[in-house]
């Protein structure tokens, strides 16, 4: 296996998947409250009031911020605007199972766009790992049942799932490129502080032309506000670390593998609200899952 996958890495690339697959259902359960492009903003916004008193060092002058401002726009407009946008926007008429099945070609895309523009090397058992790992997820959301795959219809939030996805794939691999002044790099609220600056930019525009050409409204209320607090804490900061950490330790093509876990997650998380117990396919779909990883990470 890849020295590069060791306990620790596994962790920080299980983290993300978890916190995003209660990010698609929070997004589904809000879509009546707040437009999405306005949701994506207001959860960035108070991740970089969060991240304010970690790194706000990033904006003096003399700071790598400047230096690198192309970078970090780009990174700021892939990861923070259009990606979490892209996902909030299929949400409105998509369902987080159809959602998170789309978003299971992730580790399709890492491969694709690593290949084509990253100079990757697309290995045979890379290619078997993405077969293993797409059969647990087809297998989860199917409940063990493969005709309900087949009564499943894609409509337009699925389509801009796909663009987020590919936008995903972009960013993960622009993170290896290791472009960043060493005095952000080495600080991760620093790192990720900058791009956010530039994502709230990015997402600002967005929200505005979504008021612009729509009759949008938000109806607050506590369950809003709370729906807020996780977004920006969970799937934005944390996940965000840990994704970014994960990344630079096994690189995106094994990364992407990880992504697959989220219908996981997704169809436990829906069990345990339900209160159904576990199903044999479950665990079938988790062994595919990690042999896909698996895998993939051998050389």
């Amino acid at each position: 296996m890849n020295p590069r996958i060791t306990l620790s890495t596994v962790l920080l690339l299980t983290v993300p998947p978890l916190l995003w697959a209660g990010n698609a259902v929070v997004g589904r359960m809000v879509h009546e409250w707040v437009p999405p492009m306005t949701l994506n903003l207001l959860r960035w916004v108070i991740a970089l009031v969060i991240l304010l008193p970690l790194a706000s060092s990033i904006f003096h002058r003399g700071s790598g911020l400047w230096a690198s401002w192309r970078r970090f726009t780009l990174l700021g407009l892939l990861g923070v605007g259009l990606y979490n946008s892209l996902q909030y926007l299929a949400l409105q008429s998509s369902t987080p199972i159809n959602v998170t099945l789309v978003a299971a070609g992730m580790p399709v895309w890492m491969l694709i766009v690593g290949g084509l523009f990253f100079n990757a090397k697309v290995g045979r058992k890379q290619v078997i790992g993405v077969v293993l790992s797409m059969a647990g997820v087809l297998l989860v959301l199917s409940r063990g049942e493969w005709q309900r795959l087949l009564a499943m219809h894609l409509v337009p939030g699925d389509l801009f799932m796909i663009a987020a996805t590919i936008a995903w794939s972009f960013y993960s691999w622009l993170l290896t490129l290791k472009k960043e002044p060493k005095d952000i790099r080495s600080n991760w609220a620093a790192f990720l502080l900058a791009q956010v600056v530039f994502g709230v930019m990015w997402s600002s525009v967005f929200a505005a032309g979504e008021w612009a050409v729509s009759s949008s409204h938000i109806v607050w209320s506590w369950s809003l506000a709370a729906a807020l607090l996780y977004v920006a804490v969970g799937p934005a900061i944390i996940a965000f670390r840990c994704w970014g950490a994960g990344i630079q330790r096994a690189g995106p093509t094994i990364a992407g593998f990880f992504s697959n876990l989220t219908p996981f997650f997704a169809a436990i998380m829906s069990s345990a609200f339900l209160g159904e117990m576990p199903h044999l396919y479950h665990v079938v779909a988790f062994a595919l899952i990690v042999g896909g990883i698996v895998c993939s990470s051998i050389h």
